[in-house]
């Protein structure tokens, strides 16, 4: 008989200790401590058969062969765009994001679509039943005889059906949900979480055979789980979006197989998520229509897609001692030391002035290169005129005032071209191709020389 263990682990990131803890000393959260058994058999590594010899030695690199088809498309070009190209053979892909913002409902016509071309997909849903699958399967339209649903949260079950079924792709809907009789603690559970999804990749890696799991996210917008669920899988896609919009954005946060921070956009409807061929005309929708002192466009970069968003500021006197600085889209401290720029290097005097500063649309823009747009955005909306409606704007700000280079300055604008900009202001030390006509390029070297540019009588 095994010799049954425990210890305490925390379930936000996975320490492990012999007694229990009030706080965590890894990550400082309190009352995370959960005791958990396991037997020895378990502990100690693995079962005897994998003291058997490998079937699947080392080989040389010139030896290995690659398979004809080594991606293989979703027929849904936004999810593809984001997984570098179509989903490769024997990858395991993690997509989080939060309830309800449409994680199985893009899952599931994944499952159609490839079910559709021939594959034979299997959908286990440990949190639904089949007649719940089938009714939501008939609102998205998905109807396949190669598409099978097991609702079971057994692994061991799991994996029986998945070596005898041997299907192009599974889909496992939720990691949190499943669990395995060698863990004796909850499903959910780190333990539960880390050895299953360890068994999904070795399942993966050894048939050939591409597995997606859907995972859970904290309170934090962090994924549930240990932090090794994010280094075992190849990529990690965050689902993202605004519950009072109704477009949605999947994210790349890791990927082997793929550009990083690549992103895909969609749009909720009553039959599921459509696709935004061009989500800048999106984020522009109303441009023209409200714009006010303090609006400017700028053209940001998500992985290889140039996006143009509409950055809106607000600044106005405060009667309390200390004003108020908002930012929702963009960081914070970012805004701070655009601040700082403008007061010391332009003289504009904020230091009794409210200033919010917003993306339009609950897109979040990261990098520097809103910098420009950002500062003139609050510029104009102090000097109360309109900027330019046909001027798009890029480029970093550094500490002494100048403007710094961009990185894809074509692409952008190209994009900003595509949409029927007139001008664009960009870094003066950007390198423009020859090739690119018909929209009038400005270059600036300081941010002075912003403010003079482009603004409407």
């Amino acid at each position: 008989m095994a010799k049954v263990k425990s210890k305490y682990v925390c379930q936000s990131c996975g320490y492990e200790t012999a007694g229990y803890l009030g706080k965590c000393p890894e990550c400082g959260s309190w009352g995370s401590f959960v005791e958990e058994v396991f037997g020895s058999k378990s502990a100690a590594g693995g079962n005897q058969e994998d003291l058997l010899p490998d079937k699947n030695p080392p080989k040389r690199l010139s030896e290995i062969k690659m398979d004809t088809e080594i991606r293989v498309s979703t027929g849904i070009s936004e999810f593809d765009r984001v997984l570098g190209g179509g989903i490769v053979q024997g990858s395991l892909v993690l997509i989080a994001g939060d309830p309800g913002i449409g994680k199985s409902t893009i899952l599931l016509q994944t499952s159609g679509e490839l079910s559709r071309l021939g594959k034979k997909v299997l959908y286990i849903s440990a949190e639904e039943s089949s007649s719940q699958i089938k009714l939501r399967a008939e609102r998205l339209g998905v109807k396949s005889d190669n598409l099978y649903i097991y609702p079971q949260t057994n692994f061991e079950l799991i994996k029986k059906h998945i070596l005898e079924m041997r299907p192009d792709l599974v889909i496992v809907d939720s990691i949190q949900a499943i669990y395995t009789s060698m863990i004796q603690s909850s499903a959910g559970s780190v333990s539960q979480i880390r050895e299953c999804c360890n068994e999904l990749m070795g399942v993966a890696k050894t048939n050939n055979i591409s597995v997606i799991v859907i995972g859970h996210v904290t309170k934090e917008g962090n994924i549930a789980g240990p932090k090794v669920l994010e280094h075992m899988v190849d990529a990690v896609i965050q689902f993202e979006g605004d519950k009072y919009k109704t477009y949605r954005i999947l994210r790349s946060i890791k990927n082997r197989f793929g550009n990083t921070s690549e992103v895909g956009i969609f749009e909720m409807g009553s039959k599921g998520l459509i696709e935004v061929i061009n989500p800048s005309e999106l984020f522009l929708k109303e441009y023209n229509q409200t714009q006010t002192p303090g609006s400017t466009i700028i053209v940001t970069n998500e992985g290889t897609r140039p996006l143009l968003v509409e950055i809106q500021a607000l600044v106005g006197t405060t009667p309390y001692p200390a004003p108020r600085r908002v930012s929702n889209g963009v960081d914070l401290s970012r805004v701070l030391q655009i601040l700082a720029v403008l007061e010391k290097r332009i003289g504009l005097n904020l230091s009794k002035q409210d200033v919010y500063v917003n993306v339009i649309g609950g897109i979040d823009v990261s990098e520097p290169a809103a910098d420009l747009g950002i500062a003139l955005a609050i510029i104009t909306c102090v000097r109360d005129v309109v900027f330019d409606s046909h001027t798009a704007i890029v480029g970093e700000i550094g500490l002494s005032g100048e403007i710094r280079a961009v990185n894809h300055i074509d692409k952008r604008i190209n994009e900003a071209q595509k949409l029927g900009f007139k001008k664009i202001i960009i870094p003066a030390s950007n390198e423009v191709s020859e090739d690119i006509k018909g929209i009038e390029i400005i270059k600036i070297k300081k941010i002075v020389d912003a403010i003079f540019k482009a603004v409407s009588k």
